[in-house]
């Protein structure tokens, strides 16, 4: 128990250190999983539902955005109702083409090996973006055109994709559509609220009977921890990453991928041959 319990712990330290920066956070949870022995299927939905954790401290964060918007509609203001309108828009996507795919996605998030290319492609895609995309005009979000939200929602389905990053694929793809870059990251932030409450309710749902009953080893308790844990470091993290990106840019990201993904396939290659 006390094992699982420190291992509750450990990934959910990971987990909120790598959701809202661009490095991939289920790529980070798998690697570890493989890394230390855990037996990824046992930690699956412990995976995905402890990221709820992480996306409180975005609620958390934002609460005056998310209350300015809220009266905002009831008072009828336009920046309000297009705020909220493209994070609809922006999450249908990954909401419809996430249902449909879901038994592939499946399969993937059991590669370690893809999250490790993941990880070097998506690196190579920061630099490169970083390198052409012209930055438009401090905006928020409730001023973009919806065109733009829905492109940031189809982009961020690539995150389906073990090891891409969900922030990682909204952000760049926002930059690269002239977004700036304050408000790419921030959009990103909100964006994963209906995301990835989407995806842990669809885990929780698919799982509900052993984890009602029980049967499950990774369970209830093991949740609680990583939740409480991704929650406190994931508000630490999101201050610092705004404020270092709204200065700063995104290369030591994406060389950090490179280096992680590299390592992570030469580790798997000497894993697999001994």
């Amino acid at each position: 128990m006390e094992n699982l319990a420190l291992t509750a712990v450990l990934l959910g330290i990971v987990e909120g250190l790598t959701e809202f920066i661009p490095v991939s956070s289920t790529g980070h949870l798998i690697l570890a999983s493989a890394l230390f022995g855990y037996d990824a299927e046992e930690w699956k939905v412990f995976n995905v539902v402890i990221q709820l954790g992480a996306i409180l401290a975005v609620v958390v964060q934002y609460w005056r955005t998310f209350w300015a918007a809220g009266t905002g509609i009831f008072q009828r203001h336009p920046e309000s109702i297009r705020f909220v309108v493209n994070l609809l828009v922006a999450f249908m996507p990954a909401a419809i083409i996430g249902l449909l795919m879901k038994d592939y996605i499946d399969i993937m998030l059991g590669s370690p090996s893809i999250v490790a290319w993941a990880l070097i492609a998506g690196g190579i895609a920061i630099l490169v973006i970083e390198k052409v995309a012209k930055e438009g005009p401090p905006s928020g979000i409730g001023q973009l055109p919806v065109k733009q939200a829905l492109g940031v929602g189809f982009i961020q389905c690539l995150a389906m994709i073990p090891g891409v990053s969900r922030s990682g694929a909204t952000i760049m793809g926002a930059l690269a559509m002239g977004i700036e870059r304050r408000t790419a990251a921030e959009f990103s932030f909100f964006l994963a609220i209906p995301t990835m409450l989407g995806a842990s309710t669809l885990e929780i749902w698919q799982y509900r009977d052993e984890l009602a009953g029980g049967h499950m080893t990774v369970g209830w308790g093991e949740i609680a921890i990583g939740f409480v844990v991704s929650f406190i470091v994931a508000l630490i993290v999101i201050r610092a990453f705004v404020a270092y990106v709204s200065r700063a840019g995104f290369a030591p990201f994406a060389w950090y991928r490179i280096v992680a993904g590299t390592a992570a396939l030469i580790w798997l290659g000497f894993a697999a041959n001994s």
